[in-house]
């Protein structure tokens, strides 16, 4: 069965850690299980850094929103596998600029569904859909979309930290183009998923993760994968680096504190 064939399960299974749960519990969140815990607690053996890691890519997302929204007039984001609500949230820092601002999240996990439709509900300007963003057209066609999203407008298409957790077979690079064929000129696509030049740790981390998550992963990749995701676009200064230091606060933001593994990505502008 192909995946944009087969039904997205309602049921939350606590006994096989989630990937939304693992990073919610690295984020110090509290909607994760014990089975989530103990795969992040195993997984921090194997790279350490993980942990900040996290938080440095959670920071990424919000100075991203947070330039475009402010510098470039983005009033239109779309989060493809989102995650789990935390604290300053994509709609958060949106519409702190322009109060008008729509944002639509998505994922697959359905307890990101359950809470995420619980924050925001007083918010219209804001939705959440359970989908699986390897199946575009469940996202774009949507009626949460159709509602939200003007298809005349700039949008800012977000994939951050996502596209390790599917396979080649499923077309990471096919999947961010298709994307962006859908948006009009102007938009913006965000980028960075977990890559490593060095071929132990890719092999190790890519194999704990499949196992630990019932082959529901895709793989550590290489920083040439991420580029061809954005090849061929205007890239927004600094180009793609690792994301602590994507257009950094100040000089004491923290700063990923190996290179075992890094968060690699940034932004690209359709022209």
């Amino acid at each position: 069965m192909e995946h944009q064939d087969a039904p997205l399960s309602d049921k939350i299974d606590v006994t096989v850690p989630s990937v939304a749960r693992m990073y919610d519990y690295l984020l110090d969140g509290k909607d994760n299980y014990p089975a989530d815990r103990e795969a992040t607690e195993q997984l921090l053996l194997q790279v350490p850094s993980m942990k900040v890691l996290a938080l440095n890519n959670r920071d990424f997302l919000r100075r991203v929103v947070r330039v475009l929204a402010r510098d470039f007039g983005i009033k239109q984001f779309v989060d493809h596998g989102s995650g789990l609500p935390s604290v300053d949230n994509v709609h958060e820092i949106a519409q702190a600029i322009h109060p008008d601002a729509r944002v639509v999240y998505s994922d697959v996990d359905p307890i990101v569904l359950a809470h995420g439709r619980a924050l925001l509900e007083q918010n219209e300007n804001t939705a959440v859909l359970q989908a699986d963003f390897r199946d575009i057209d469940s996202i774009w066609e949507s009626d949460e979309v159709k509602r939200l999203i003007r298809m005349d407008e700039p949008i800012a298409a977000l994939f951050v930290s996502v596209l390790h957790c599917i396979k080649d077979e499923d077309d990471p690079a096919g999947v961010v183009r298709r994307v962006r064929e859908k948006l009009p000129p102007g938009s913006y696509l965000v980028v960075c998923q977990l890559v490593s030049d060095d071929p132990e740790t890719r092999r190790s981390v890519t194999e704990f993760m499949a196992e630990s998550t019932g082959d529901n992963w895709g793989r550590v990749r290489t920083p040439e994968d991420v580029r061809g995701y954005l090849e061929g676009l205007e890239l927004l200064d600094p180009g793609l680096v690792e994301v602590s230091t994507w257009r950094a606060d100040n000089d004491l933001a923290p700063k990923q504190p190996s290179n075992e593994w890094i968060e690699f990505g940034g932004v690209a502008r359709l022209t």
